[in-house]
C-alpha cells in the first residue's frame, strides 16, 4: 500500500512539474546604452480551481525607478545613500510599451508606490485550466552594480530577475515588491529564449544553448528549458565562467576565490560538492547550474574569510571550496524547491547552513575559528583560539540575542533586521537543525532532508511538507520544534536550581525562566568533559527529575551551547566540587567560555588636554559580547597630569520581548579625570534608563526615559574661569527618535533640579532629504530656568554655543579651554551656535532656531537666529551665518562663519580661530556609524 502511495505522489508531483506556464522571448540586447528591448509572450496557464478576473506580473527591475519604491523606502530605512544620491540613469528601470492579447491592448495598471508589480485586467475571466496568450513590448535601462552585485558594470550585464515574470498563485495571489532581499518567489517555467547580442559579448546561463548564429559581428544564441527556475543571465565582454563538467550536471562558475585554484582542484573540489549535495539531499533537476561572484555576495562566508587576501587566516583551498559550497547548496535548493520565498525562505536555510556545518566536519575537522591567526602569540593560549571553525555560527548568533535583537526563526524576510537577513536568522536556522541531530540522531535528520527535497522538487512546497518529512524519519516527536519552536517569541534560558543525591541518583530541580516547551539536554561532567547525556522532555514550569548518577563532578543543561540561550553562564551546578564552575583569568579582549567564571584584563588607552595620553588596565567581565551584568574597573595613569584617574562601573539590564518596553538598564558609575591644568574633577551617578523599541524592529522609532542623580566635587583653583563649589543634580530625560536617510526626527525633554537652581529645556530636529538629492534641517531650542540663585556664575546657565557640561555629558577633548583649537571643537547642543557671540550665555531663558540646507552635494549653508534674556537684562537678538561642509553628519563637520550679529568674519585678522568643527574619535559612536544599517 506505502509503495502505491509513492507513485500516486510522485504522479502528482510530475503533474505540478508540467501544469506551468511558456514564455517566448526575443531580446535585443543594446550594449551602448546597458539597455534591452523585448519583445515576450507568456502563455499564462490557470492552475488554480477559480476563475481569474486579473493577471499580477512581477517587474522587479522597475523597482530601482522610483525613490519611492518599497525597494527605495528600504534603503532610507537602512541609511543606504548610494541609491538615493544615484541618478535616474543608475537607477534604471523598466519602460512598458504595451500589454497585449490577440492584438489587443490590455487594460493593466502599476500600485502606487509598488512600481515593480503589474496588474492587468481580464476582459472575460480565465476559467480553471484555460489559458491565456499576453504580449509584452518593454525596453530595460538595466541598473548599476552599485547597488548590490547584479545590474550592469563595465559593459558586462549581470542579470538577475530581470524578465517581467508572471506571479505565483497559491490559494491567492503572492504579490511582493522587490526589497533586494533576493526572494522573488520561484516557479516551474517553459522558456524559448532568443538573445541578440554583440559578437564578442560571451553568455553564461543555466538554459540549455538550441543554436548560436552569428551575422555581421552580431550574434543571436538560442537558448530553451523546459521546466527552468534558474532565469539569471551574465553577459560579459571576458570569458570569466569556468565550465566544469560532472557526474551530476555542468558547473558554471565565477566565484573570485576558486579563480586561484588550478582547473584541475577546482575541477575536483567542484565533483566533491555536487556529489555530496547529490548523495545528502537528491539528484538536481536540471543539467547545468551557475553558481556566479554575484551569487555569492548576496550571502559571503562572513567572518575573517572577509579580510584582504594578504592577511586571510585560510587557506585558499579551504576558502574557494567553502564558498563554492554556500553558492552552490543556495542555488541547489532554491531552483528547485518552490517556497513562498519571503514567509518561508528559513526552511532552506536551515537545510543550507546545517549541510554547510556537516561539509566542513566531514573535510576539514580540524579547521579553527581563527585559521592560521591561532597560532600567533598571544592569540594562541586565548579561548577564542581553541574553537572550531564551526563555531562562528553559535557566536554571531549570540551577538543578537544579548542585544535582545535576535527574531523568531519563521519572522518573514522583509521582517528581518539586516544582521538577521544576512546572518542571525539563517544561523539559527541552521543551529536548530544541529540541536535536532542531537536530539534524535544525525542519520535520522539526514533521511529528513533527503525525504523533503526528493518529494518536492521541482513544486510548490509548504512547511507543512517539511514537518512531514522530518517527523516521518525521525523516531523521536518533533512537533515541539514547529508549533513552538521556530514561533518562540520568548527568550530561552534554563538553570540547574538544586541538585541532591538520592543513592545512586541525582535528584534535580530545573528552572525554565521562560516557560519554552523545548526538550534540554542534561550533562554529567567528569573531569572537565561531558560524560553522559538525558534528554529531558519539555516543561514548562520548574520541574523535579532523577537520573542515574554516574560519578557527575557537575551538571549542566545545554553543555554543547547549541541551543541560543540568553544566559549560558548559569547552566552549570556543582555535585561534588566546591564551585559551580572553574574560576579563570584572561588577558586581552577574547570570547568568553561559559564553562568558567572569568575576568578579563586589556590595557585601555585615552586622551584629553589636561590628563595627556592616559593608560592602565581594565578589569571587566563582559568579553567581546555584552551581558546583563556587567562591571568594569578602569584605572589610569594621566603623563601630563601625572596622576592616577579612570572611572568604574558596575549595571544590569533587564530585557523584555513582545512589547514596546525593550529594555531597563540601572547601575551607577564614578570617574576621576582632570578638568583644567591640575584639577580634578570626581564624578558619581546612580542612574535608570528605560529603552522603548516597536516590536517591529526594522522600524528606526526609539524612545528613551532616563532618571540619575549626579554628583560632582571639582577641585577649585582662583585662576579657573568657572570655580562652583560642589553639587548634585538630579536629572529626568525623554527623547524620542526616528532617524532614517529621508526622514530624520528626533525631540527632547529635559528637567533639571538641584540646590541652587531648577531648569526645563526642550529641543527638537528635524532633517529632509528630497529627491533631486536637496537636504533642509532645522532644529529648535527652548530651555527655561525655573528658579536660579547662581546669579554670580554662568556655569549652569544656558549656553548660545558651547556649554559648560557640567554634567560631564559630552566628550570635549579640552572642556575648559577658552582660545586654541580645542576650544572650537562644536557640539550641538543647547543653542546650537557656532560664531561666539555675546552675550554667550542666558541665566533666565533662550530660544533659538538653527537651519541648513544644500547648496551643492556636501557644502550647505547654516543660519542661526535666538532670542537670550539674563535677569535684570532687556533680550538679546542674535545670528550667525555661514557654510557647513558636511563631509559625515554628525560625525565630521567643519563650520566657516560669514556673518553674524559681530558683522562680517571672513576676513578678520583671528578668522582661522572662528572655524568650528565636529570630529568624533570616541570608538563606541564611530562603530554606530557603521552598524546602524544592520541593526
Amino acid at each position: 500500500m506505502k509503495t502505491h502511495l509513492i507513485y500516486i505522489s510522485l504522479f502528482f508531483v510530475n503533474l505540478g512539474m508540467f501544469a506551468q506556464h511558456e514564455m517566448n522571448v526575443e531580446v535585443d540586447v543594446l550594449e551602448a546604452t546597458k539597455r534591452l528591448k523585448v519583445q515576450q509572450e507568456i502563455i499564462f496557464k490557470n492552475t488554480t480551481s477559480k476563475s481569474l478576473t486579473e493577471l499580477w506580473f512581477y517587474d522587479w527591475i522597475n523597482a530601482y525607478s522610483n525613490k519611492q519604491s518599497e525597494l527605495g523606502k528600504r534603503y532610507a530605512q537602512e541609511y543606504q545613500r548610494r541609491f538615493h544620491f544615484a541618478s535616474d540613469e543608475e537607477r534604471g528601470g523598466t519602460k512598458l510599451n504595451s500589454i497585449a492579447s490577440k492584438s489587443e491592448e490590455m487594460n493593466w495598471q502599476r500600485p502606487k508606490n509598488k512600481p515593480d508589480l503589474i496588474q492587468v485586467h481580464l476582459e472575460t475571466p480565465l476559467q480553471p485550466g484555460e489559458e491565456i496568450s499576453i504580449h509584452l513590448d518593454y525596453e530595460l535601462n538595466i541598473p548599476t552594480t552599485k547597488f548590490n552585485s547584479y545590474g550592469y558594470e563595465d559593459g558586462n550585464f549581470l542579470l538577475k530577475y530581470w524578465l517581467i515574470l508572471p506571479a505565483v498563485h497559491e490559494e491567492d495571489w503572492i504579490l511582493y515588491s522587490d526589497k533586494e532581499l533576493f526572494d522573488l518567489p520561484t516557479q516551474a517555467l517553459a522558456i524559448d529564449l532568443k538573445i541578440n547580442l554583440a559578437a564578442s559579448y560571451h553568455l553564461t546561463s543555466a538554459f540549455e544553448k538550441v543554436n548560436e548564429e552569428e551575422l555581421n559581428n552580431r550574434k543571436t544564441i538560442h537558448l530553451k528549458n523546459d521546466t527552468l527556475a534558474q532565469l539569471d543571465l551574465y553577459l560579459t565582454k571576458l570569458k570569466v565562467f569556468e565550465t566544469i563538467s560532472t557526474d551530476y550536471g555542468t558547473l558554471s562558475t565565477n566565484i573570485g576565490s576558486c579563480a586561484k585554484l588550478n582547473p584541475t582542484i577546482l575541477a575536483i573540489v567542484s565533483e566533491r560538492i555536487l556529489a555530496y549535495l547529490n548523495e545528502e539531499l537528491g539528484a538536481y533537476p536540471y543539467d547545468r547550474i551557475v553558481a556566479s561572484e554575484s551569487d555569492y555576495q548576496l550571502a559571503p562566508i562572513y567572518g575573517l574569510n572577509q579580510l584582504p587576501s594578504f592577511i586571510r587566516p585560510f587557506p585558499d583551498g579551504f576558502q574557494s571550496d567553502i564558498s563554492l559550497f554556500k553558492t552552490l547548496t543556495r542555488n541547489y535548493l532554491q531552483n528547485s524547491v518552490f517556497i513562498n520565498s519571503r514567509k518561508d525562505q528559513w526552511m532552506l536555510d536551515a537545510i543550507q547552513i546545517y549541510l554547510m556545518m556537516d561539509y566542513v566536519d566531514k573535510f576539514y575537522p580540524n579547521t579553527q575559528l581563527l585559521g592560521s591567526i591561532s597560532e600567533f602569540p598571544l592569540v594562541e593560549w586565548s579561548h577564542a583560539a581553541s574553537l572550531d571553525f564551526n563555531q562562528q555560527y553559535d557566536f554571531l548568533l549570540e551577538t543578537m540575542t544579548r542585544q535582545n535583537l535576535d527574531q523568531i526563526i519563521a519572522t518573514p524576510q522583509d521582517s528581518l533586521l539586516r544582521f538577521n537577513k544576512k546572518i542571525g536568522n539563517p544561523y539559527k536556522a541552521g543551529l536548530s537543525m544541529k540541536y535536532l541531530a542531537n536530539y534524535a540522531s544525525e542519520e535520522e535528520l539526514k533521511k529528513g532532508f533527503k525525504h523533503f527535497y526528493s518529494t518536492n522538487s521541482t513544486r510548490f512546497t509548504q512547511v507543512a511538507d517539511f514537518q512531514q518529512a522530518l517527523s516521518t524519519n525521525i523516531d523521536k516527536p518533533v512537533d515541539w520544534y514547529f508549533d513552538d519552536y521556530i514561533h518562540n517569541h520568548s527568550f530561552i534560558d534554563y538553570k540547574i536550581k538544586k541538585v541532591e543525591k538520592k543513592n545512586d541518583s541525582l535528584e534535580i530541580k530545573l528552572k525554565n525562566f521562560h516557560h519554552n516547551k523545548i526538550p534540554v539536554a542534561l550533562t554529567q561532567v567528569i573531569d572537565g568533559e561531558a560524560s553522559h547525556k538525558d534528554w529531558i522532555p519539555p516543561f514548562k514550569k520548574d520541574t523535579i527529575i532523577r537520573v542515574k548518577d554516574r560519578g557527575a563532578e557537575r551538571l549542566a543543561v545545554n553543555y554543547s551551547g547549541i541551543l541560543p540561550e540568553l544566559n549560558k553562564r548559569n547552566n552549570f551546578e556543582k555535585v561534588t566540587k566546591s564551585f559551580s564552575k572553574p574560576f579563570q583569568f584572561r588577558i586581552l579582549e577574547d570570547i568568553d567560555d561559559p564553562h568558567y567564571e572569568q575576568l578579563f584584563i586589556i590595557p585601555e588607552f585615552g586622551y584629553n588636554l589636561y590628563d595627556g595620553f592616559f593608560t592602565g588596565p581594565k578589569f571587566y567581565n563582559t568579553s567581546l559580547l555584552p551581558k546583563q551584568f556587567s562591571y568594569k574597573i578602569s584605572p589610569k595613569y594621566g603623563t601630563i597630569s601625572n596622576a592616577l584617574v579612570g572611572d568604574a562601573s558596575i549595571d544590569y539590564t533587564s530585557l523584555y520581548k513582545n512589547q514596546n518596553l525593550f529594555a531597563i538598564r540601572y547601575g551607577l558609575s564614578g570617574s576621576r579625570f582632570s578638568y583644567d591644568s591640575n584639577l580634578f574633577f570626581n564624578r558619581y551617578s546612580f542612574y535608570a534608563g528605560f529603552a522603548y523599541r516597536p516590536q517591529d524592529l526594522r522600524s528606526n522609532v526609539r524612545q528613551f526615559l532616563s532618571m540619575r542623580s549626579l554628583s560632582v566635587q571639582r577641585e577649585r583653583s582662583e585662576e579657573s574661569f568657572f570655580n562652583e563649589p560642589n553639587y548634585d543634580v538630579f536629572n529626568l530625560n525623554y527623547r524620542y527618535q526616528d532617524k532614517n536617510l529621508d526622514k530624520f526626527f528626533t525631540t527632547e525633554i529635559d528637567y533639571q533640579i538641584s540646590k541652587s537652581f531648577s531648569k526645563v529645556s526642550f529641543h527638537t530636529r528635524f532633517r529632509k532629504l528630497y529627491n533631486n538629492n536637496r537636504q533642509i534641517n532645522f532644529r529648535w531650542f527652548g530651555g527655561l530656568f525655573l528658579f536660579n540663585d547662581n546669579r554670580d556664575s554662568d556655569f549652569f546657565s544656558f549656553a548660545l554655543d558651547r556649554p559648560t557640561d557640567y554634567m560631564f555629558d559630552y566628550n570635549y577633548y579640552g572642556r575648559s579651554e577658552d582660545s586654541g583649537l580645542f576650544s572650537q571643537q562644536f557640539l550641538m547642543a543647547e543653542g546650537g551656535f557656532k560664531s561666539k557671540l555675546q552675550p554667550a550665555y542666558a541665566n533666565q531663558w533662550m530660544t533659538t532656531f538653527n537651519t541648513s540646507t544644500t547648496i551643492w552635494n556636501w557644502v550647505f549653508a547654516y543660519g542661526d537666529v535666538g532670542l537670550v534674556k539674563n535677569k535684570g537684562e532687556s533680550i538679546d537678538f542674535l545670528y550667525d551665518s555661514g557654510l557647513r561642509l558636511n563631509l559625515v553628519e554628525d560625525y565630521f563637520e567643519l563650520f566657516f562663519p560669514v556673518y553674524s550679529s559681530n558683522g562680517w568674519e571672513v576676513g578678520q585678522d583671528d578668522y582661522g580661530e572662528r572655524v568650528r568643527f565636529i570630529v568624533t574619535l570616541d570608538l563606541p559612536t564611530l562603530f554606530r556609524l557603521f552598524t546602524r544599517r544592520w541593526y
